[in-house]
């Protein structure tokens, strides 16, 4: 009797451990190849839906470039890049190298801080005579003040680092932004400065000629400037175009980066969405976008107003001109 139970425990044990190993097998080698096959299952209990899915099945299988765990992997490589970012974010919080300060005397600044760096201001309320706010990327912090109460030789300075946005786009506000730069000069030869870039809404017609005498190249201060419109001084080392933006007072929302917008290939190579005025450098992006078909690779959406009387800009100077570079390049890549 005690043979027999003893035999029958042994047997038991023996069936647990082999239980066990078959239960361990299936958990780490056997997640993936297991799950086509029930999937497959559940879908049988329809026969012609199942024979449809069985060649579809087959015929995807027998392809090189099918993927069945494509979207698995997709989202655990987010996942990775979302975790590297939190993961420099703690590393780095706290602890800065860099500190710049910007400071916005034009809409296009707005544009800058909302909607590229992605900073709220204090006050909300878009009337205030001053708001500013802060935020830190990486290793240097940067700090936003903007208001008609932010006037030069009016507000304290303890940063070495600036980056100045002006508009420049007509002859008043080119002198407005003029008393600016010589307000930062000023700051730069007494040392209270080390580094200034501008950010400047520039002209159509290229009059720009007012803030070379400040560049760094022409024996000024300002080391990088940054250019909205097209111009014949961006070189991309120390003058660099940069986009109109959008019209923050519409309240366009403020588009969050996605894994898509980074990483998959995009379908149009220019965008437009906007008001189109006659005789103007947008009438005459409108026209170029429909020569030879390239208004089918851009994404176009136009409103036409017909009050506007200045003259057509030349040629390098515009908003056309920008566009019509980057479809010749797009044809050529053909």
């Amino acid at each position: 009797m005690r043979l027999t139970r003893k035999r029958l425990c042994s047997f038991f044990i023996a069936l647990y451990c082999l239980f066990s190993l078959y239960a361990a097998y299936h958990v780490f080698f056997g997640g993936r190849r297991g799950a086509p096959a029930a999937t497959f299952r559940v879908l049988r209990k329809g026969a012609a839906p199942a024979r449809a899915w069985r060649g579809r099945e087959q015929s995807s299988l027998e392809s090189e470039e099918w993927n069945p765990w494509e979207g698995d992997e997709k989202n655990e490589e987010e996942h990775r890049v979302k975790t590297s970012l939190q993961i420099l974010n703690k590393s780095t919080k706290g602890k800065t190298d860099h500190t710049i300060q910007i400071w916005g005397k034009a809409a296009i600044g707005l544009y800058l801080w909302e909607h590229i760096f992605e900073g709220l201001l204090d006050p909300t309320d878009v009337t205030a005579q001053w708001r500013e706010g802060k935020s830190i990327v990486g290793r240097t912090q940067y700090s936003f003040i903007t208001g008609s109460s932010v006037v030069p030789g009016y507000f304290s300075i303890d940063v070495d680092n600036v980056v100045l946005v002006l508009n420049g786009r007509e002859k008043s506000k080119a002198f407005y932004a003029t008393q600016w730069l010589v307000y930062a000069q000023n700051l730069v030869q007494m040392k209270k400065l080390r580094h200034l870039a501008v950010v400047l809404l520039g002209n159509e017609q290229c009059d720009n000629d007012w803030i070379s005498q400040f560049l760094k190249r022409n024996g000024g201060f300002v080391e990088l400037l940054f250019i909205i419109y097209d111009s014949p001084w961006i070189n991309g080392m120390d003058v660099f175009q940069w986009p109109l933006g959008v019209a923050t007072y519409r309240n366009f929302p403020v588009v969050e980066a996605s894994w898509s917008m980074l990483h998959d290939k995009r379908p149009y190579i220019c965008n437009f969405l906007g008001t189109v005025y006659k005789n103007s450098s947008r009438q005459t992006l409108m026209d170029i976008l429909k020569q030879d078909g390239n208004n089918k690779l851009c994404w176009v959406s136009a409103r036409e107003q017909s009050a506007w009387s200045a003259p057509s800009p030349p040629a390098l100077c515009s908003e056309a001109s920008a566009v019509e570079h980057s479809l010749v390049a797009a044809s050529r890549n053909k």
